[in-house]
């Protein structure tokens, strides 16, 4: 059984040893809890046996646009719609907020997971390195 929790409250260990596993990078420990209290309109956590299995969260423009970034699930834990559930979760937490649109930006071997199991438009963006 999966418990899904809004805005709990985050260990930086953790949440960077599921995102390097679900991301198939090095550990490296971030500051996510400072991160996401200092930008994220909210984060949901998707816990299995109280261990943290999967993740997203949403940042916004503090008006009606918000973002659904970071969207990770363990590997052990995929394929089982947890990854939709947080993602749908975190659309329901932006609506209350008061925001009228929720946006994505994915690779294209994501596209039938955000637009066809969570609903997004496809629309065309750009992106801009401003690092190398």
């Amino acid at each position: 059984m999966i418990d899904y929790r809004i805005r709990f409250a985050v260990d930086d260990t953790e949440l960077s040893t599921l995102h390097a596993l679900a991301f198939e990078s090095p550990v490296e420990v971030q500051p996510w809890a400072a991160r996401l209290d200092r930008h994220a309109l909210t984060w949901v956590g998707a816990f299995s046996n109280n261990q943290l299995v999967g993740f997203v969260q949403v940042c916004w423009d503090g008006g009606v646009h918000a973002f659904v970034l970071d969207t990770a699930v363990h590997p052990d834990h995929g394929r089982q719609g947890i990854g939709k559930q947080l993602v749908l979760r975190a659309a329901e937490e932006a609506k209350a907020a008061g925001c009228e649109w929720l946006h994505v930006d994915y690779e294209p071997h994501l596209t039938d997971f955000y637009v066809k199991a969570c609903g997004f438009t496809p629309t065309e963006a750009a992106l801009l390195k401003l690092r190398d």
